[in-house]
């Protein structure tokens, strides 16, 4: 019990930095996948196009080593970032591909009709799509949008590869300093309490959404 005391200020150390860097991609990456939903059902062949390479490039490659390009490669072209917005650079171009598809898929699921009578009411098309099919996309992609959200969660060790001191990499000096898989229990059960907790919260998200059912 020393011992675990004795460790516990670094590991709360680390999960702070976790919970920054989660909190910010959230913040910024669901908002870009939103614009990137509406690119993607736009009718316009270029944004429409853009934003489908977009999503495949982000998708289609590790998102370890798109930390690694931005922190690493772009200062070869003169660009350059701080560890922590590179990091975050790299998180939030990466879900908001994941989070854009997620969205796309529930504007989709929403029938034309709704738009239909949506104009014979009388509604612009941003109303139509704010007021009407934006709150049921939400709530149909909830289940998804919260996998992505735990996934983001555990993605976030990811950032060991810019030597910040996250909080896998804390576990893992202290498990190696002292020779001991305490620090790294430790940090799974730490993990498995801040997923348990967002578990609860977008359940009662869901609940609440259940009035658009």
């Amino acid at each position: 019990m020393s011992y675990i005391l004795e460790i516990m200020p670094q590991v709360l150390e680390g999960l702070k930095v976790t919970l920054e860097i989660f909190a910010l991609t959230l913040i910024l990456s669901i908002p870009l996948g939103v614009v990137i939903a509406v690119m993607r059902t736009s009718k316009a062949l270029i944004v429409n196009k853009i934003s489908e390479v977009y999503i495949l490039i982000m998708r289609g490659t590790p998102l370890l080593l798109q930390i690694i390009v931005i922190f690493f490669g772009l200062p070869m072209v003169g660009i350059t970032f701080d560890r922590f917005p590179a990091a975050i650079l790299a998180f939030v171009l990466n879900y908001g591909a994941y989070f854009g598809e997620i969205f796309r898929a529930g504007i989709a699921s929403i029938d034309d009709g709704q738009v239909e009578g949506a104009k014979v009411l009388g509604l612009s098309s941003k109303d139509t799509f704010f007021r009407i099919i934006l709150p049921q996309a939400f709530k149909r992609v909830i289940p998804p949008v919260a996998n992505e959200i735990t996934t983001l969660v555990k993605d976030t060790s990811l950032v060991y590869v810019l030597g910040m001191d996250e909080l896998l990499k804390i576990g893992k000096t202290a498990a190696n300093r002292d020779v001991s898989l305490v620090p790294l229990l430790i940090v799974g059960v730490v993990y498995l309490i801040v997923i348990a907790i967002l578990s609860q919260v977008l359940k009662k998200v869901e609940e609440k959404y259940d009035y658009y059912s």
